[in-house]
């Protein structure tokens, strides 16, 4: 019988990461059968879909009840298939809400447990390391600060470096892909990227359309881009309009292009900062869902490349300071002053920096193998 793990995932940056991260243990384990809950990615790399995440993926704290029937069967799916096939390990990324549920029922069938880009303990319920000491046999981190976090927690953990630095590949150069468009290479390029999730989008575009409008009138010749994520439906865009134009699937691509990105927080900024791309970060919950996580959180930024650099080198504009013109105002302000350009791009490079070197899913694959005593 050839080995067997379980993996779970539960939003489209966990299945590009489990598909990078698949690929990458069939290389070293050519018989190993990977399957559980994931999407496009993780299925095109060789894994087996138990189940799709994209019928329950939600995001704050209200909106997972109401997937909760898809969840509780994607829960019950996953924990049948470990009782009848024992897999040699569970590996969880990201998707705490739904993971450190499926982790405990698999980890008391005996099932060592990976969990793979750990929750963010350190801006979320510091708590929450406790029940990862309980539940994870081992924790593959993917920003360098966090390593010293679960170390303090008593959490067995490994520093891997961030997966993106080997996936963010441009698939045309910005003279091309703008051409394509019918833009102008030359001329002021913004990105706009509101979120992958159906709600983020409803919240968030609106207002960045409405920037688009205020930005255009101030800088001449500007034009915009918006990135829709593959899986969104087409209605949520309609608002959108020439002379915005938009693109399906091509984040990277318009990203490397732009000159400036209007994103939603989350990993998109990663993303930006591997392309050197200066940024305004913005983000909006739900207004419940504001008021009931604040309370929880524990840090004072919210944007992973501030996170990650320490300080605050890009805007934030969240909740209800999102407006369009406080968005106009600071993308105007990167494509008119070269001096506070030079200033951001010096702090993504040290974001950079500190996201590892190439050969991040290979030194999670080997990890992986290790808790399942394949290597």
């Amino acid at each position: 019988m050839s080995p067997r793990l379980l993996l779970s995932c539960g939003d489209l940056s966990g299945d590009v990461y489990a598909g990078a991260l698949t690929r990458e243990l069939r290389t070293l384990c050519p018989s190993l059968t990977i399957a559980g809950l994931g999407g496009p990615e993780f299925a095109a790399a060789g894994g087996a879909l138990l189940e799709d995440y994209r019928g329950s993926a939600a995001t704050g704290l209200i909106e997972p009840l109401v997937k909760m029937p898809q969840l509780l069967r994607a829960l019950r799916r996953l924990v049948s298939s470990a009782r009848i096939e024992r897999p040699l390990a569970l590996i969880v990324i990201d998707f705490w809400g739904f993971n450190f549920r499926l982790a405990r029922r698999i980890r008391q069938l005996g099932v060592p447990v990976v969990y793979y880009i750990g929750p963010q303990i350190w801006a979320w319920r510091p708590g929450r390391l406790d029940t990862i000491r309980d539940i994870a046999t081992r924790v593959l981190v993917i920003f360098p600060f966090e390593e010293a976090i679960y170390q303090k927690g008593g959490v067995p953990v490994e520093f891997v470096g961030h997966p993106l630095v080997d996936l963010v590949k441009p698939s045309a150069s910005r003279d091309v892909f703008l051409r394509r468009l019918g833009l102008d290479p030359a001329a002021p390029t913004v990105a706009i990227l509101p979120g992958s999730r159906p709600g983020e989008v409803r919240r968030i575009l609106p207002d960045l359309l409405a920037a688009s409008d205020r930005i255009r009138a101030k800088v001449a010749g500007a034009q915009f881009v918006v990135a829709r994520a593959r899986h969104l439906d087409a209605g949520l865009f309609a608002a959108v309009s020439s002379p915005v134009v938009t693109v399906e699937g091509q984040t990277d691509t318009v990203l490397a292009s732009a000159d400036v990105a209007l994103t939603a927080s989350g990993t998109a900024t990663v993303q930006a900062a591997l392309h050197d791309t200066p940024m305004v970060v913005v983000y909006r919950l739900s207004s419940l869902d504001y008021l009931l996580g604040r309370q929880f959180l524990k840090i004072d930024t919210y944007g992973m490349v501030n996170l990650i650099a320490g300080e605050r080198i890009v805007p934030e504009l969240i909740q209800h300071a999102l407006t369009p013109e406080a968005v106009a105002d600071e993308a105007v302000s990167m494509l008119t002053d070269p001096a506070r350009v030079a200033h951001i791009r010096e702090g993504l490079e040290r974001v950079r920096a500190r996201l590892g070197g190439p050969g991040a899913s290979r030194r999670a694959a080997e990890a992986v193998l290790k808790v399942a005593g394949i290597r």
